[in-house]
């Protein structure tokens, strides 16, 4: 399960009407359900071999797509295939293939799902030529997004004084959590955010006093408002918004697996970058320091003993944020890809509360804004470490955009006859 499932912040949605694009959309959907069917028991140890399973779908129906309607640079090195064959097979049997080999339990399901899917595209020598490209594009697409066994994966060390209880219960960041070769990044360490502030810094008094008095169970200086807002971001549905941007006029097949595979390999580097920073400083959460306010560098922090969160404390530490370097990635590149204000706006729904309905927001800006200052008024973030969250995310999404499936020049690029 990729680090962004952790967090509750689901990238896949279906276009609601149906359109030659939808293929993509129906099929990234389809992988979640199918990856959810075959979710280990909860309580079993968690393993690095499908965390990359989602993207290597989308990765491999893109560069099927790609190589018969060519518009972006191949991310594997795959070659151009015949502008006859049919993009609808091509890409159902990219994502079948790489289902198959990652979810073999799920067979009989898998298998009725492609012959149905395969019959609605007429026998011809193009629905053959498709299945082939399908298959060349899984196979290519399994080989990138391993496990890099140059990485050493040390297991985390609890800190603790000798004889002294702690908390037993290890973070969720597994050793290979940060093991994985990055999709764009060098390492997951190569865009590291700063330190943290110095505990007797004005900026750590700010945030200290800011996510004390906004975040606690109870409080006097939050809304009601803020309280549901809090809890309405803990697992954000971005659903709505990617099947308006996947149906959105002039959109093609590839222009939808391109949006799809990129942002789930930006999200996934920003999410290892993000797992490397916590366990790299492994800053304290504001219950730990606002009970043992006396403690720290500061006169200015007085402890509470009985302090706690409005929502639970999620079990790694602290810095920086996951939620915002999330929003952060996700706001970057759907400017970049739908503009940073979309005549239909930025429609996020919740998974975190029963039968929520749709908010809808002006900008992408605007939403990655209240998803970090939502993780302080739920009192498990500072505001710096929401602001670096943020910035984390918009840098690999920025190293994306600018490095990986770029645009093809025009001259180069070729149309495909579906």
């Amino acid at each position: 399960m990729k680090i962004s499932h952790l967090l509750g912040a689901g990238l896949v949605a279906c276009a609601a009407a149906p359109a030659a694009a939808d293929t993509i959309c129906e099929w990234m959907e389809f992988e979640q359900a199918i990856e959810a069917a075959a979710a280990p028991p909860q309580g079993a140890p968690r393993t690095p071999d499908h965390d990359h399973a989602e993207t290597q779908v989308a990765l491999a129906m893109f560069e099927a797509v790609n190589a018969i309607d060519r518009r972006y640079e191949s991310y594997v090195g795959m070659p151009i295939g015949d502008a006859h064959a049919s993009q609808q097979a091509a890409a159902i049997t990219a994502a079948y293939k790489v289902m198959s080999f990652h979810y073999p339990s799920q067979a009989k399901s898998l298998d009725d799902s492609y012959a149905l899917a395969l019959q609605q595209v007429p026998e011809s020598k193009a629905k053959a030529d498709g299945k082939t490209i399908g298959e060349q594009a899984a196979a290519a697409a399994l080989k990138v997004g391993q496990i890099d066994p140059s990485v050493a994966q040390t297991p985390y060390s609890p800190s603790a004084s000798p004889g002294v209880w702690v908390p037993t219960q290890l973070p969720v960041f597994e050793p290979f959590s940060v093991a994985f070769k990055p999709w764009i990044l060098p390492s997951a360490a190569a865009v590291r955010p700063a330190p943290p502030p110095a505990l007797d810094s004005t900026t750590w008094v700010r945030d200290y006093d800011e996510v004390r008095r906004l975040g606690g169970r109870i409080s006097k200086d939050r809304t009601p408002t803020q309280t549901l807002m809090a809890r309405y971001r803990i697992t954000p549905d971005m659903n709505p918004s990617m099947r308006l941007a996947a149906d959105a006029p002039g959109r093609s097949m590839v222009s939808n697996a391109r949006m799809f595979a990129l942002m789930n390999m930006i999200t996934d580097d920003a999410g290892m970058a993000m797992a490397d920073a916590k366990l790299h400083y492994n800053f304290w959460r504001p219950i730990t320091a606002i009970r043992n306010g006396d403690k720290d560098s500061s006169a200015a922090t007085e402890a509470d003993r009985s302090w706690e969160p409005l929502i639970s404390t999620p079990n790694h530490p602290e810095y920086p944020c996951g939620h915002c370097t999330y929003a952060g990635a996700i706001a970057e590149f759907m400017s970049a890809e739908v503009g940073p204000k979309p005549a239909y706006g930025v429609r996020v729904a919740s998974r975190s509360l029963p039968n929520a309905a749709v908010q809808a927001l002006p900008s992408w800006d605007a939403w990655a804004r209240e998803v970090s200052f939502s993780r302080t008024l739920g009192g498990v973030h500072y505001r710096f470490s929401n602001e670096a969250g943020e910035k984390l995310g918009r840098d690999v999404a920025k190293l994306g955009l600018a490095n990986i499936m770029r645009p093809l020049p025009k001259g180069k690029a070729r149309p495909a006859i579906e």
